[in-house]
């Protein structure tokens, strides 16, 4: 996706949607952007219907300390975090910053990722129904639809099950299998998505849980028709990237703010 045409767009919550990923030269803007932006991504996941129990996570680097990540409180519900609510951990493991516990299961995926990715700013984990649907089959999505070809080549398997993930090295694992892609089906668990964006991780999340969904409901209706390689990878240069997948987050977050202002506090 290219660029629009720029106009003279701020970043207030009541204008319409940015043309332009906004740079900060100071990081306290900076940070505080981030920490919004990860609090309207877990109301978004909230308003999706992607919790279960206590499972899932969403982190994002700190601008400033940047072997450093800001996650969920643990047992929050998505659709009641708010920026104040937000933990800042380290890689090793210390609570920096906020007054509650995290998931084990959170840092020892995410601090292995935002370890072995420095590209990555955000990634996002949760226990979907479509994801964790499709996930039991242990296969990559195929591209059946003009949507799904965001995944083409670009989301892998990681078809290592053992349990709930509570040993770094296993994060570390995943990192591994993800390389550079954007995306991973965990087998029998649930997606993962990553981004240079809470938006592009955020927005991957949504639209990967979408397409899980179609094939679903594809398969169980007859054999879809594929799309040819050729075609998939023209698409797939079309519609992602960092820039598209940030872009088309912006609808999501851009109504969530509007709805749901407490979620600033």
């Amino acid at each position: 996706m290219t660029k629009p045409e720029l106009r003279n767009m701020d970043f207030r919550y009541d204008r319409p949607i940015p043309y332009e990923i906004p740079e900060f030269d100071d990081v306290l803007a900076e940070r505080q952007h981030r920490k919004e932006r990860l609090a309207a991504a877990f109301r978004i996941f909230g308003k999706f219907g992607f919790s279960e129990g206590v499972a899932g996570h969403i982190t994002v680097r700190d601008p400033e300390h940047t072997d450093c990540f800001w996650v969920n409180p643990f047992g929050t519900p998505f659709s009641h975090i708010r920026v104040s609510d937000l933990v800042l951990v380290s890689h090793t493991g210390d609570i920096l910053e906020g007054d509650w516990a995290i998931n084990q299961a959170a840092f020892a995926i995410h601090s292995g990722l935002h370890m072995a990715r420095p590209d990555v700013v955000a990634a996002a984990h949760s226990h979907s129904l479509y994801g964790k649907a499709w996930s039991s089959l242990g296969r990559p999505l195929d591209p059946i639809t003009q949507d799904s070809c965001i995944f083409y080549d670009d989301h892998v398997v990681f078809d290592d099950y053992t349990g709930v993930v509570n040993d770094p090295e296993e994060g570390k694992q995943i990192a591994y299998a993800l390389g550079d892609r954007s995306a991973a089906i965990l087998r029998n668990h649930g997606l993962l998505t990553v981004g240079s964006s809470i938006e592009a991780a955020t927005w991957l999340f949504v639209t990967m849980e979408r397409s899980c969904q179609a094939q679903l409901l594809a398969e169980a209706a007859g054999t879809p028709v594929v799309i040819d390689d050729e075609t998939a990878v023209l698409t797939h240069r079309q519609i992602a990237g960092d820039f598209a997948s940030w872009f088309s987050g912006q609808p999501l977050f851009a109504q969530i703010l509007r709805e749901q202002p407490d979620l600033l506090d």
